[in-house]
């Protein structure tokens, strides 16, 4: 079989996996989410936290629970780090240089898992499964918490509630992200991935989190990695390490698991709000857009310019070319669409054109279908967006599923849109204009320039996937990306939650012969275009100069 034919057979697969699985795990998300009643477990966890899991709380309480949680999570997870020498299962490890524990604590606690550094050679078993391990989870479930909040907002009327997150995060651990990782580390097993206690992960696992052994199995590192959307490894070759990745079908599963759950989110919006047809049109956006951005990727690292990559078929270097380069271009779409992060190719390698099209994934927003929540919230921001300048086009009052846009939520949306972008650019600006920044640049020119806009664009986005060529784990770059990690993820939080809270504070105003049609193929494609316009247009200047000069070149 071609490599080509491969290629189109692992989607076709992928695709029918993600459709057979939607239904059934949106509406289970949907249940978790809006049932009255409490397991026992949650109910150890809420009486140990003494939370009332029977309050619900108004935006502004909504949102101190999450930065509190937040910033115990990076205290102790820094303290964690520098501690570690004196600490058991430490392997001997010395403790970890305080710019890089600080990196990495709001690296993980943000969802983003960027690493500075080498995973066997820095962190013992006991950071690697008391912090890293239990960020994977609950750093993904902060995320949950906050889509459902917007969702709650959409779908309730006369109220200052958006629920309770201390519930929103227990339930969202133990009833969906901690059963999903035990079911898909039992199939990482059969194929082949090592279930061993030598080697140390940056997840946890049920062997791992139930057992209390130090470190853990890599199949079960690689199942929650895959489904929070974390990045990171505990091998410097992350996913392309044989012990992660030992097969094709393996690493098209992880691309399955990094898909799963955004993809399915759709249909608890659709669920929680009553009409499930809102949800098929959001996932359509999703599924529009990073079909465009595969097929794009695709073509460009098979049609490489230049004689030796044409004898060679494509742009093989630093690609996973024990199962060809369309498994290549497939997981660096989708690591880059979503919040992942993992990589099972060098991204620094692809030609200028795939390069691009995995920074501008990101930039997009990750919304295609983005992260273990944050996919949903961001697309749902962009809604309002485009609900906005529908309104604008013929003259009438905007609404999105009976909620009036007026002047308050409209700048709380806008300035979402315009948060990142002004984090990425800032960042990038500052890097290039400073010494400290451009001494990192392995390569000059517009390639060293696209080496510091992916790493901000990273960061900023909550990615975690890196461009190569750039040293990063230095002063400089530690402490300037994680304050990018930092603004990128909790700025937006604040605003939709803010968001969130003026909407369910509003009545339902009814549909009529002039209200826009958010179900339909109209506004599938509006929303397309909005999202490509309003947030991909404000990178093309910075782009022009990076990978855009280096394809003309």
């Amino acid at each position: 079989m071609s490599a080509t034919a491969a290629g189109w057979l692992q989607v076709l697969l992928l695709v029918v996996a993600l459709v057979v699985v939607h239904r059934p795990l949106g509406d289970w998300m949907a249940k978790v989410f809006t049932s009255p009643r409490h397991g026992r477990v949650e109910k150890v966890v809420y009486r140990a936290v003494g939370v009332d899991a029977d309050t619900e709380q108004r935006w502004p309480t909504y949102l101190r629970s999450v930065l509190a949680f937040s910033l115990v999570s990076v205290l102790f997870l820094y303290l964690l780090q520098r501690l570690q020498s004196v600490l058991p299962w430490s392997n001997d490890m010395a403790p970890v240089e305080s710019g890089s524990a600080w990196n990495t604590a709001v690296s993980f606690v943000t969802n983003t898992n960027w690493q500075g550094y080498s995973g066997e050679s820095t962190m013992g078993h006991l950071v690697q499964m008391a912090g890293l391990a239990v960020q994977n989870f609950v750093s993904a479930a902060v995320g949950l918490a906050v889509a459902v909040a917007l969702v709650r907002g959409f779908a309730r009327t006369r109220t200052d509630r958006l629920g309770n997150f201390w519930v929103d995060l227990t339930r969202a651990v133990t009833r969906i992200l901690l059963p999903l990782s035990v079911l898909a580390a039992i199939v990482l097993v059969l194929g082949g991935l090592v279930q061993n206690l030598s080697a140390g992960t940056d997840a946890t696992t049920l062997s791992g989190a139930s057992q209390f052994i130090p470190g853990g199995p890599v199949a079960s590192q690689e199942a929650i990695k895959q489904l929070g959307t974390n990045g990171g490894g505990f091998y410097n070759a992350n996913s392309a390490h044989p012990f992660e990745g030992p097969s094709a079908w393996t690493s098209l599963f992880e691309v399955f698991l990094m898909l799963v759950i955004p993809f399915s989110l759709p249909r608890t919006f659709g669920r929680m709000v009553g009409d499930k047809r809102q949800g098929l049109a959001i996932v359509a956006v999703m599924a529009t857009l990073a079909s465009a951005s595969l097929a794009l990727n695709s073509w460009a690292q098979a049609r490489a310019g230049g004689a030796a990559l044409q004898l060679a078929g494509a742009a093989t270097e630093g690609q996973e070319v024990r199962f060809g380069g369309p498994l290549s271009a497939l997981f660096g779409t989708a690591t880059t669409l979503t919040s992942t992060g993992a990589v099972n190719s060098l991204h620094d390698s692809y030609t200028p054109a795939g390069g691009l099209l995995t920074m501008f994934n990101m930039m997009l927003g990750e919304v295609a279908p983005g992260g273990v929540g944050s996919g949903l919230y961001g697309m749902l921001v962009l809604a309002v967006i485009a609900v906005f300048v529908a309104g604008l086009m013929v003259g009438r009052t905007p609404e999105y599923l009976g909620k009036k846009l007026g002047r308050r939520e409209m700048t709380l949306a806008s300035l979402y849109v315009l948060t990142t972008p002004a984090i990425v650019l800032i960042g990038t600006a500052v890097a290039m204009a400073t010494d400290a920044g451009r001494s990192s640049m392995l390569n000059d020119g517009p390639h060293g320039l696209s080496e510091v806009l992916y790493a901000f664009t990273s960061a900023g986005n909550n990615n975690g996937s890196a461009f190569a060529g750039l040293s990063a784990n230095t002063p400089f770059y530690n402490t300037a990306l994680g304050l990018a990690m930092a603004f990128g993820r909790f700025i937006p939080i604040v605003l939709v939650l803010a968001l969130a809270g003026r909407l369910a504070q509003q009545g339902r105003t009814p549909a009529t012969a002039g209200t826009l049609p958010t179900h339909q193929v109209l506004f599938v494609g509006l929303l397309s275009a909005v999202v490509l316009v309003v947030v991909g247009l404000t990178y093309f200047p910075v782009l022009s100069l990076g990978p855009i000069a280096e394809g003309l070149s």
